[in-house]
């Protein structure tokens, strides 16, 4: 809508609202078709706000992600009285992009590399277990874990990436990467005693 003085404003038309918190209302009925809807009116504005905050595609696809498992899971919390649906699910999806933003920067301030050698991005995952020259408790239990699951940790602890690259990189969904990686730290954890 425009307004004087050449200024433009991002409100939304009230149906666009009522779309929304209608569907919200049938998500904690149970309705996945309703979730949908909200999918496909609003994850490609939820992308471009993830990725303005997040500054990375595949981080901000993680976010967005998580996000509509939270309002699926949340809905029935929804309240009119204390704000719009818009604004509900875009502070969902503004907290899960924090607590991203947040995680990344707790794995960046390691200074020192977990092996000697720093790894290289196109170094393959097996290639990286074979240099892990220190801890062989570890190693050994690395190679305990099937071949797939320790690729993808040797991604995500030696290598750095994020479970979003991590599932870009192998053409998997990133919560079977999310999945595959806590399982995988149960059973080193297990294996460490």
């Amino acid at each position: 809508m425009a307004m004087g003085c050449g200024m433009t404003t991002n409100v939304r038309p009230l149906d666009a609202v009522v779309l929304i918190e209608d569907a919200l209302r049938a998500c904690a009925a149970g309705d996945k078709l309703a979730l949908k809807r909200i999918y496909e009116a609003e994850s490609a504005r939820m992308l471009g706000v993830a990725q303005r905050l997040l500054k990375r595609r595949a981080l901000a696809e993680e976010a967005v992600q998580d996000a509509f498992v939270l309002i699926w899971r949340h809905a029935a919390r929804f309240d009119p009285q204390r704000g719009s649906g818009p604004t509900w699910i875009y502070a969902i999806l503004r907290n899960r992009s924090l607590s991203i933003l947040r995680d990344e920067r707790r794995t960046e301030t390691r200074e020192e590399p977990v092996t000697e050698e720093v790894a290289r991005e196109d170094d393959d995952p097996e290639t990286v277990l074979s240099e892990l020259s220190r801890a062989k408790a570890l190693r050994a239990c690395l190679e305990t874990l099937p071949p797939q699951r320790r690729g993808i940790v040797l991604l995500a602890f030696v290598q750095g990436l994020t479970h979003g690259e991590i599932a870009g990189k192998l053409n998997v969904p990133i919560g079977s990467v999310k999945t595959w990686i806590r399982r995988s730290l149960m059973t080193l954890k297990t294996c460490l005693g």
